[in-house]
């Protein structure tokens, strides 16, 4: 499996780790930056297009991170394609693919350490989503916003 992953500085020192974990198991990793800390970059210019990639299925899922997640997780959002979800506990890692497709996982690096961080992300790596009619319906839904506002 492909995995990107990108972080500004506040999720960097985490990402570097969760990078060296996911290639240690055996995936692929891409690295969409940052590729140093830096205080004054932007979460964006690394989480769009880690979120472009997975759209476009040249990466398989994505991992990004900022400080708290939070920015990430929007801003992976605006991307068509994208179902990104900010993540602290194990069932929303495997639920939120299952029930919701969630192809980005999101992150704070200054909220989860490391080992719960790659728990979390081990658990949505493996989750697979369900297909359920019911599940599936939702996703068309969220799916139907993106090419134009709908009334549900």
């Amino acid at each position: 499996m492909r995995v990107g992953i990108a972080s500004d500085h506040g999720g960097f020192v985490l990402k570097e780790q969760i990078a060296k974990l996911l290639r240690d198991a055996a995936y692929e990793v891409v690295d969409f930056g940052a590729l140093q800390p830096s205080p004054g970059d932007d979460y964006p210019d690394y989480v769009i297009p880690l979120a472009r990639a997975v759209a476009a299925g040249t990466v398989d899922r994505g991992v990004a991170l900022c400080g708290s997640g939070v920015g990430a997780s929007i801003c992976a959002n605006k991307v068509a394609g994208v179902r990104a979800g900010l993540i602290h506990d194990v069932f929303s890692a495997h639920q939120g693919v299952e029930d919701d497709d969630m192809n980005v996982f999101s992150l704070g690096g200054q909220v989860i350490g490391p080992a719960l961080a790659w728990e979390l992300i081990q658990t949505f790596l493996k989750a697979r989503f369900s297909g359920a009619e019911r599940h599936q319906r939702r996703v068309d839904k969220v799916k139907a916003l993106e090419v134009h506002e709908v009334a549900l």
